[in-house]
């Protein structure tokens, strides 16, 4: 049976590049529909400085999707992320009284007490994700609905963000005339985006490297069960570089994305770079490795900060694989030095199950708002489903 033609779309807004892509919700499949991007504005070290500014960086890569999908959109799911996010694990109890089926009133009234929870004067609970539940004491059921009971108890992983940061992030897209269907933590989004259900089954990380923020999100058994931001991102790469080879923050940009490797073992001993000098003196000459042995020592610090978040939670010697995205991850080598940090497979994460995804943006880059648009034809899915009551749709999404 059809459904009808419904539009989806999601933004990531980041510290350096704005993104939005548009889908087409048809039957059983999204397609991209038209993308945008455009400069960020208004951001510094993860935080909007200037709310006009973010909302015209939203204007300009609204615009441009829009123009390319011929379509115009009224709302959007928008990602989250950077020093603002915290999470914590918490538990909900519910004395039942007698036993008798659990049903999905249960379920409901021990989510809400788990939420619970007594947040510092800026924080906001962003995202409750239930890890398990117990009844009669007997914990490890996903799903207790129809079981039999007098005790049901559930323990979740809360993600909670800074609420001025939501509100200025909220504003600006209530200025470039959106509404907000949902606010999301981007690696989870990421998560969507680029793991199948069957691929956090046995422990996988998500480390999404932006230019001023690196957010982590780690699931096993199918459920998001940490998530953090790490104070090492892209940005500090490009510091390196220029305080290392003596250039301009603009020109190490430049040498870092095209000629940078993260790892020095994979670089030729005679292999040398061009490096531009300052006041109009003729460039001069260096060795790749020099500049490599910058980005490694870097890139291996950001990865033990990972490998650090896996310990504190007893993860360590359990993640079988770990998905870099964002632009950091474009550096060649990254996954190289992921693999020897955190002993595990490494890869970049990809968009998948969209139909029409163009070549040119199959980046890591562009995952995210592919995650965040996926998670808006979820939502909108769902109302469909609960509107019509009728039938299953929702096989792609994850």
């Amino acid at each position: 049976m059809a459904t009808k033609h419904v539009l989806a779309a999601g933004f990531d807004v980041g510290s350096a590049w704005t993104r939005c892509a548009i889908l087409l919700l048809e039957n059983a499949s999204v397609k991209l529909l038209g993308h945008g991007e455009a400069p960020s504005q208004g951001w510094k070290k993860s935080r909007v400085t200037d709310q006009n500014e973010v909302a015209e960086s939203i204007r300009a890569a609204l615009a441009q999707a829009e123009s390319e999908a011929e379509v115009s959109i009224g709302s959007a799911v928008f990602g989250l992320g950077g020093a603002g996010i915290a999470s914590s694990n918490a538990r909900g109890g519910l004395e039942i009284g007698f036993q008798r089926q659990i049903d999905q009133n249960d379920i409901n009234k021990v989510m809400d007490r788990a939420a619970r929870v007594q947040l510092q004067e800026d924080e906001m609970l962003l995202h409750m994700f239930p890890r398990d539940f117990a009844v009669d004491g007997r914990p490890g059921y996903r799903n207790p609905r129809g079981m039999i009971g007098s005790r049901l108890e559930v323990f979740v992983h809360l993600v909670t963000s800074s609420a001025h940061e939501h509100r200025s992030l909220v504003g600006a897209a209530n200025q470039s005339h959106l509404l907000v269907e949902e606010t999301v933590f981007e690696p989870v989004a990421g998560a969507y985006a680029a793991i199948m259900p069957d691929g956090r089954e046995e422990g996988i990380a998500l480390i999404d490297i932006g230019a001023h923020s690196t957010d982590l999100a780690v699931y096993f058994g199918e459920v998001l069960i940490y998530c953090c931001s790490l104070p090492v991102c892209g940005d500090h790469f490009t510091t390196d570089v220029a305080h290392g080879l003596l250039v301009s923050t603009e020109d190490a940009e430049w040498i870092k994305e095209q000629q940078g490797c993260a790892m020095v073992s994979l670089t030729g001993d005679n292999s040398l770079i061009e490096v531009p000098s300052a006041n109009g003196r003729a460039p001069r000459e260096t060795r790749r490795r020099e500049l490599n042995m910058i980005l490694e020592a870097r890139a291996v610090e950001l990865f033990e900060y990972v490998q650090k978040e896996l310990e504190r939670i007893g993860m360590e010697e359990v993640l079988v694989g770990a998905v870099l995205t964002g632009g950091g991850s474009r550096l060649s080598g990254m996954c190289d030095i992921a693999d020897t940090v955190l002993s595990c497979q490494a890869r970049i994460g990809l968009p998948v199950g969209i139909l029409d995804w163009p070549k040119d943006i199959e980046t890591p880059v562009w995952n995210t708002v592919a995650g965040l648009a996926m998670y808006s034809a979820r939502l909108k899915l769902r109302a469909e489903l609960d509107r019509r009551k009728t039938g299953i749709f929702g096989g792609i999404f994850r």
